[in-house]
C-alpha cells in the first residue's frame, strides 16, 4: 500500500505539470467555460464533497475546478493526529481523474510542510501533528510518502490567471514584503528554495492584511481587475477586500463556493452575489 500512495502521489504531481494550460508556476484559463472557486479545505471532507457534487466536471466538459490548502484540519485519528492526508490522497485521485480541469493552487500550510517549518492552527503545530498519524499508519514507510507528499504539494502552480482578467491565489505579498517579491515567480518551475521564509513562493502564500493601495500594485503587476484569496479565516465564509477582492473560505459550515462565467468580465459585485454556501449543497 505504501507503494501506492508514494505511485499516486508522484503521478498526481506529473499531472500538475503537465497540465495544458499551465506555463512555469501559473495555470492560464482561456475566455471560454466556468470555474468553481473553492477556498481553504483543511481537511473539511464533506465540503469537498459537496465542491466536487456541484462542479459536476463530467457533465461539464468546460468547467474548471481550483482548490487550496487541502491539509491540515478537519478529522484527528485516536492521539489527535491530523488525518488530512488522507483527503489529500483524493485530491491527488481528482486530479489524475481530469488533469487539465482540476488546478491546486499552493497554500501557505503547503509551504509550511514542504519547508518542514512550524504552523500553528487550533493550538496544534499542524506538520508535527500529521507527521505523527503518517508514523502510526504507515510505520517504517511514513518517510517516504512524506517526501512524496512535499514533491506533490511543489508541483502545485501558484495561481490561475482568467482570461477575464480574475486572478486566484491562496494570497498576496503584504504591504511590508511587496517590495521584496519577484514576481518573475510565477513564470518558472518553483524550486524548495522558494518555500523559504521570505521566498518568493512564501511571500504569495502568507501575506495578510493587505491594503487596497498593495491591492492596487499587485493588480498592475499582474495585469488582473479581480483578485480571488483564501488564507484569511471567514467566520460567514467570505468576505470583499477593498474595491477589487473577494476572499472565500471553504473549510467550516459556513463555507462557500464561487461559480466564475470565464467567458464573460466580471465585476466584485457580480460575483459576490454568485456565492454559494456550501451547506446548501446536498
Amino acid at each position: 500500500m505504501p507503494h501506492t500512495i508514494v505511485d499516486l502521489l508522484d503521478r498526481a504531481a506529473q499531472a500538475n505539470h503537465t497540465d495544458q494550460f499551465r506555463l512555469g508556476s501559473l495555470i492560464s484559463l482561456p475566455a471560454r467555460g466556468s470555474l468553481i472557486a473553492a477556498g481553504d479545505i483543511h481537511g473539511h471532507r464533506r465540503n469537498f464533497e459537496r465542491l466536487l457534487a456541484f462542479a459536476d466536471l463530467d457533465n461539464n466538459p468546460d468547467r474548471h475546478i481550483v482548490l487550496q490548502e487541502i491539509i491540515h484540519g478537519g478529522p484527528t485519528d485516536s492521539e489527535m493526529g491530523c488525518l488530512s492526508y488522507e483527503l489529500l490522497f483524493d485530491v491527488a485521485r481528482y486530479k489524475l481523474n481530469y488533469p487539465d480541469r482540476v488546478h491546486i493552487i499552493m497554500g501557505n500550510h503547503d509551504i509550511a510542510f514542504i519547508s518542514n517549518s512550524e504552523v500553528i492552527k487550533d493550538s496544534r503545530e499542524m506538520n508535527r501533528s500529521m507527521r505523527l498519524a503518517l508514523a502510526r499508519r504507515f510505520a517504517d514507510d511514513s518517510p517516504q510518502i512524506e517526501q512524496a507528499m512535499s514533491r506533490f504539494l511543489l508541483s502545485q502552480p501558484l495561481a490561475v490567471r482568467c482570461d477575464n482578467r480574475i486572478w486566484l491565489s491562496h494570497s498576496l505579498p503584504g504591504d511590508r514584503y511587496l517590495d521584496k517579491f519577484d514576481h518573475q515567480v510565477i513564470h518558472r518551475k518553483l524550486e524548495a528554495g522558494d518555500c523559504e521564509k521570505l521566498g518568493s513562493a512564501y511571500l504569495l502564500t502568507w501575506g495578510r492584511n493587505i491594503t487596497e493601495a498593495a491591492l492596487d500594485k499587485i493588480a498592475q503587476l499582474f495585469d488582473v481587475d479581480i483578485f480571488i484569496l483564501g488564507h484569511q479565516p471567514q467566520p460567514q465564509g467570505w468576505a470583499k477586500l477593498g474595491k477589487n477582492c473577494i476572499i472565500i473560505a471553504s473549510d467550516h459550515s459556513h463555507g462557500c463556493l464561487l461559480p466564475i462565467n470565464l467567458a464573460e468580465s466580471c465585476t466584485v459585485d457580480r460575483l459576490v452575489e454568485s456565492i454559494v454556501p456550501l451547506a446548501s449543497i446536498s
